[in-house]
Order: structure tokens, then C-alpha cells, then sequence
């Protein structure tokens, strides 16, 4: 028995790849079989798309906050609320770019449950790489598919 085509596109050749980047400790590649090692949650959206109007989906995946800790944003732990003056930029395979700040994603502030996607309706993205959701947008142009890149940045330390 042959697969079926969705299954093919997520079992053959190598799993797609991003990277972590900027101000972190431990940057990183991952794959989407590397966000399974973090606690799963699950989204189920709705959101506006402005060529085909409402989706509806369900993603799971580690919510970002985590992995980007994981990845040890470089915190200046001598600064009271350093971390707000951080920003995050995710890339797409597509070239779409999207701007978060950490505050919108810190459990303290905005407590955003932005995820790093790994199934999208079940179907794994290990080929297509992994999409950022942001459940809380009722617009759908936050959400970033095949995301390449993610680069952390705390260059606002300068400003006095």
C-alpha cells in the first residue's frame, strides 16, 4: 500500500530547519522533531486570511516563550524588567517577516500562547517546517508558515 500524499510530504528526505538566533546563549537549529521535546499545547483558531477569507485549524507545538528560553535570551540580570526592551523577528520561507516583543509572549505581561507549530490539522510539518500561531490574533497575517529564522534582539540597551 502506497502512502498518502500528505504522508509523503512529511516522511521523505530531511525535516525542514530553522534558526535561533541573536542575543541568546545557546543559539540553535531546530527542526520540528526537535519541538516535540517540549511540552505540546494545542490551539484551536479561527482567524481572518484577506485571499480566502475565515480559517479554522488546530495546531500543536511548544508555545515559543519556552523555546526561546530554553534558549537563554541574554538578560541583563542587574536590570529590573531588562527583558521588555527585547524584540523577536520570525522569517518565513515565503519571505514574510513578523515583529513580536517579549512582553507580548512573557507569562509577567502579555502571556500571549504564541506557538512554535509542529502539526497543523494533525498532519505533521517535519517537510514544510514549523508556522508560528498567535491563537489570540483574529487576523491570520502574524502567522508565519515555514519559518526559516528567528532572531532575537535586545539592542535597545543604548537609550538612556
Amino acid at each position: 500500500m502506497s502512502q498518502s500524499p500528505a504522508a509523503a510530504r512529511t516522511t521523505a528526505g530531511p525535516a525542514a530547519e530553522f534558526v535561533l538566533a541573536g542575543d541568546l546563549e545557546r543559539p540553535a537549529r531546530l527542526t520540528v522533531p526537535d519541538l516535540l521535546a517540549w511540552p505540546q499545547h494545542r490551539a484551536e483558531v479561527a482567524f481572518e486570511c484577506a485571499t480566502s477569507g475565515v480559517r479554522n485549524h488546530t495546531f500543536t507545538g511548544p508555545l515559543l516563550h519556552d523555546v526561546l528560553m530554553h534558549a537563554g535570551p541574554a538578560f541583563d540580570p542587574a536590570r529590573r524588567k531588562d527583558r521588555l526592551r527585547f524584540l523577536i523577528a520570525v522569517r518565513g520561507a515565503d519571505g514574510h517577516h513578523v515583529l513580536l516583543s517579549w512582553a507580548e509572549i512573557d507569562p509577567d505581561f502579555g502571556r500571549a500562547p504564541v506557538l512554535l507549530a509542529a502539526t497543523l490539522d494533525a498532519t505533521p510539518l517535519d517537510r514544510a517546517g514549523s508556522q508560528l500561531v498567535l491563537p489570540q490574533d483574529r487576523c491570520g497575517a502574524r502567522y508565519i508558515s515555514g519559518i526559516e529564522a528567528i532572531m532575537v534582539d535586545g539592542g535597545y540597551g543604548g537609550w538612556n
